[in-house]
């Protein structure tokens, strides 16, 4: 019975790690348009829903840690899609704002997810079935995200 727990084959883990790159790999296509990674299209679409916003609130969304963040960050302002300013009202924290040329990426990437449903959608997956894993995922992260905080 051991050793068929460690099988490749019969491991949750691994069909959700495939996903997420072939996934990302999908995205690729629409994102090399647009000129920017998978990662830095996470950040735009969260500045898209709420810009103006500081840095640990990206990384919250994101779940991702700052000294991930902060470089990516960097060469997006570089590439003139945000501005980062320190707060007035705290000096430690860092406000991302999009520029003229960020925001103008989100008519760029509006049909991107309309696109994508398309691939993901097929004979034996329907979007019903598509909605329900994204539940199930979202309460697996939300169960995750409270296991690593203790």
């Amino acid at each position: 019975m051991g050793d068929s727990q460690l099988k490749l084959s019969n491991q949750i883990c691994f069909p959700i790690y495939s996903v997420s790159r072939l996934i990302t790999k999908a995205y690729k296509p629409f994102l090399d348009k647009m000129g920017i990674t998978y990662p830095q299209y996470l950040v735009l679409m969260v500045l898209w829903e709420n810009d103006g916003i500081i840095v640990n609130q990206i990384t919250e969304k994101l779940l991702l840690n700052t000294n991930t963040l902060s470089p990516m960050l960097k060469r997006m302002e570089k590439m003139e899609l945000i501005e980062r300013n320190r707060s007035e009202k705290d000096e430690r924290s860092v406000i991302i704002k999009l520029t003229a040329k960020g925001k103008e990426l989100k008519k760029q990437a509006a049909d991107i997810p309309n696109e994508l449903g398309k691939v993901l959608v097929s004979e034996n997956v329907e979007v019903s079935d598509i909605m329900h894993l994204k539940g199930v995922l979202n309460e697996w992260i939300e169960i995750l995200s409270e296991n690593k905080e203790s």
